[in-house]
């Protein structure tokens, strides 16, 4: 059963950093694409960044710049560093394992700026 598990959620100052961490388990992680979506209050989900197995990412025009998806192979493990964040950066973040027949969520942790 694959399994999402996120980290790294919490308060922070505007223009400060914070970085998510996603460890997957019960699949071929190397194999499988990966996203980060977020979802602020009264606002639907959108799409921050993917990154495919090769490496290769995309980045919502809103981030662009200022986050950096990465992953870790060994460590099953795929981030989201976050720079220079505003407090329209504010949501509820979900790591996302999709391609194919894949849909896996994680469990969301809530980033809050303060302005």
């Amino acid at each position: 059963q694959v399994q999402l598990v996120e980290s790294g959620g919490g308060l922070v100052q505007a223009g400060g950093s914070r970085r998510l961490a996603c460890a997957a388990s019960g699949t071929i992680f190397r194999l499988r694409a990966m996203a980060w979506y977020r979802q602020a209050p009264g606002k639907p989900r959108e799409l921050v960044a993917t990154i495919t197995s090769g490496g290769s990412t995309n980045y919502a025009d809103s981030v662009k710049g200022r986050f950096t998806i990465s992953r870790d192979n060994a460590k099953n493990t795929v981030y989201l560093q976050m720079n220079s964040l505003k407090y329209e950066d504010t949501a509820v973040y979900y790591c996302n394992m999709y391609g194919g027949f894949l849909d896996y969520w994680g469990q969301g942790p809530q980033v809050t700026v303060s302005s």
